[in-house]
């Protein structure tokens, strides 16, 4: 991987690395995805009842679950971590458990939980980090010492640099069959060296394809789908892109075909522009923004912004770095005046842009599933977008009373949210895998927060 954990808390600290190497391997959930179906189904809770008015869930949870350090696995420790959630997390994605009113112990395996509405996407979510089943006795040493119910557990941590992790001995299911170590690399050749050389198994989520041409035969190369919109941000609260005009000149005069063309050599998805993977049922086939730089010329004419100062903060991830050049000639020509900044990712990039809101442009690819309401529906976000009809919007969808008219007012949302041009999406991210083939197990297609790795075998692997 290339994008590297600086700690393990994400209780405190955004961005994918650490929900990717941490959920499902160390963390575990109530309830879980099926990769295949989509279906939500159990984990930690073997069951659960809801109740007629569909704000009541009564999970009913396994009496056999440890957590790694022998802490039983109980329904008062469910209930501290929803409240952990609501009362301590200082990460945006707290959010999610907003629609929770209480949590209540009903016996040591029984928790009753009550939601101040319906919420259509609340129980989803709980598949995700913010459903990460947390031990009073290991809250101390979250960013070092992670404790969890999941088939592996911490064994070493270079910030950085790697993540080790041992086969948990006390897990309840199945166990996992040997030691995994994700190891980080500063950039795609390193990574692809390091396979060639025999030191790694597995390059996840490589960002350079036209790498793969250099490789020998008998590696494997997947193409997985992911929940990454790469998106280009322009900050709502600062000049020039307070201005929709602005914002809608930008999302006119970028020609993400191209971008696609360079970055992943057309294996990434077009979206048309708009934040949500192909896999939402929320998905519109529209183009929201077709390649015209006379209509962004025109646009930024009216909006008197020609000439504009514009600042693009990329962070140092390939992606982006490799997009930066032809990003700064589509910007140019349209007419900014465009300055190309790096910031060290991710230290440096989640301080800066997404914790200061200290940029005007940046680009990133937001992994987070269902995101949506995190990105568009909180004006404190790095993004500033404030809009009270997308707002108005997101909360009618959530306490919709059905699936599909949940998936109808999100697809109104998203088309207020592509009006106001709140951010561009540039792509759909891929997610490529290249393994030795002794390797098998590999989950490619990403459906939550995680890296998957419980399947993973390597008992033949050369």
């Amino acid at each position: 991987m290339t994008s590297a954990a600086t700690s393990l808390d994400f209780t405190t600290t955004g961005g994918a690395a650490i929900p990717a190497a941490l959920m499902d391997n160390v963390y575990e959930t109530l309830v879980t995805i099926d990769p295949e179906s989509g279906d939500i189904i159990p984990r930690l809770a073997s069951s659960w009842d809801t109740s007629e008015d569909a704000t009541t869930y009564t999970f009913h949870l396994r009496d056999d679950v440890e957590f790694s350090n022998g802490d039983k696995f109980t329904a008062e420790t469910a209930k501290f971590s929803i409240d952990y959630v609501q009362n301590e997390w200082s990460n945006g994605i707290a959010a999610q458990m907003e629609p929770v009113e209480s949590a209540e112990v009903i016996d040591d395996y029984t928790l009753e939980v009550t939601l101040s509405q319906p919420s259509q996407s609340w129980l989803w979510n709980m598949s995700t980090a913010i459903g990460a089943m947390m031990t009073p006795g290991g809250i101390d040493k979250l960013a070092t010492e992670p404790v969890g119910t999941g088939p592996y557990e911490l064994g070493r941590f270079a910030t950085g640099e790697f993540i080790a992790l041992e086969p948990n001995t006390n897990y309840w299911g199945e166990h996992a069959d040997s030691p995994v170590t994700i190891s980080y690399y500063p950039d795609a050749l390193s990574s692809i060296n390091a396979l060639q050389a025999g030191q790694v198994d597995v390059v996840w989520g490589m960002q350079t394809p036209e790498l793969l041409n250099t490789l020998p035969e008998d590696f494997d190369v997947e193409v997985g789908t992911t929940n990454g919109e790469i998106l280009l941000s322009m900050n709502n609260n600062a000049a020039p892109f307070d201005d929709p005009k602005v914002r809608q000149a930008v999302s006119y005069g970028v020609d993400r075909e191209a971008i696609n063309d360079v970055v992943w050599e057309g294996l990434s998805e077009d979206t048309g522009g708009q934040p949500v993977p192909p896999t939402d049922p929320w998905f519109s086939e529209k183009n929201f923004y077709e390649f015209d730089p006379a209509k962004a010329q025109q646009l930024m004419e009216e909006a008197g912004a020609v000439g504009t100062d514009l600042t693009l903060t990329l962070p140092t991830v390939p992606y982006a770095q490799i997009a930066s050049e032809l990003l700064y000639s589509q910007l140019t020509e349209i007419g900014f005046d465009v300055t190309l900044e790096s910031a060290e990712f991710p230290a440096v990039w989640l301080g800066q842009v997404m914790g200061a809101q200290d940029y005007q442009m940046s680009l990133i690819s937001h992994v987070e599933p269902h995101d949506i309401p995190v990105l568009f529906g909180n004006p404190e976000y790095y993004l500033g977008y404030d809009s009270a009809q997308t707002q108005e919007l997101l909360a009618a969808a959530d306490a919709a009373d059905s699936p599909e008219r949940y998936h109808e007012l999100m697809k109104e949302a998203v088309d207020v949210i592509m009006d106001d041009a709140a951010a561009l999406t540039l792509m759909n991210m891929p997610n490529i895998v290249i393994s030795d083939p002794g390797i098998s197990g590999l989950q490619v297609n990403a459906v939550t927060d995680a890296v998957v790795l419980r399947s993973l075998n390597a008992e033949d692997a050369s």
